[in-house]
């Protein structure tokens, strides 16, 4: 099939790199929405519920609208972000914000099942000796729910590293800017000749995907072994 371009290493690179950003800035405030909606009660936590999922049920095109009309140049926040010194649109970082906000909901998801799975009277021994709640959730909720973590982040680099509809709207497909896998190998089905160069970044996309998902069940798996025995 031949070897790879430039361009198409770019893509590769670039994919990779905005899938690991987007799941890391996801990580936290996945880890916290998640215990919010697993652990606690409060008004409006169905709207939070909704909104987080909202990704998920909304076509991507319209979320990547949403996010030019917000943080675009012209959009209220981007603004202010380019007030000081930050542009979204149409560069890279776009790129990782489109991507978190796709894979957000997939990461929430993994994490409030694993913590739902939490025997809470775990935490409410805690709490008896006199753990406060950050204490609570450091040393008992969020070990015990490392497997679902690693799961829900792995899941959430997947969707990143697939993401197209919401990035190429909010940031384009610019030729080493912005132009991820998906963007690159749409491009390349557009264009006389380009079906071989396409089925290799497919091939990539799929390899470096599989590889993922063995990562994050072999991680997930010794996790767990550790926590049953540390329980027993």
């Amino acid at each position: 099939m031949g070897d790879f371009t430039a361009e198409e290493m770019t893509a590769i690179w670039l994919s990779v790199k905005v899938a690991c950003w987007a799941t890391a800035v996801s990580l936290v405030p996945g880890i916290l929405v998640a215990w919010l909606l697993a652990r606690r009660s409060f008004p409006g936590r169905i709207l939070l519920d909704a909104f987080v999922h909202l990704p998920l049920v909304l076509p991507p095109v319209v979320t990547g609208y949403l996010l030019l009309l917000l943080f675009g140049r012209n959009g209220p926040i981007g603004r202010m972000l380019a007030d000081i010194g930050i542009v979204l649109s149409f560069n890279w970082t776009g790129a990782v914000l489109a991507c978190s906000v796709m894979a957000f909901p997939l990461l929430v998801r993994a994490i409030r099942l694993s913590m739902e799975a939490v025997d809470t009277k775990l935490e409410d021994a805690a709490a008896g000796l006199g753990a406060p709640p950050w204490a609570v959730f450091l040393t008992v909720t969020l070990p015990l729910s490392l497997p679902g973590i690693l799961s829900g982040a792995i899941l959430c680099f997947a969707k990143a590293l697939g993401e197209f509809g919401a990035t190429i709207t909010f940031v384009a497909a610019i030729p080493g800017v912005t132009q991820t896998l998906p963007a690159a190998i749409y491009g390349l089905t557009q264009v006389p000749g380009g079906d071989a160069a396409a089925l290799r970044l497919t091939l990539v996309a799929a390899l470096i995907a599989i590889m993922a998902v063995t990562a994050s069940e072999l991680l997930a798996r010794r996790v767990r072994r550790q926590v049953e025995g540390r329980d027993a």
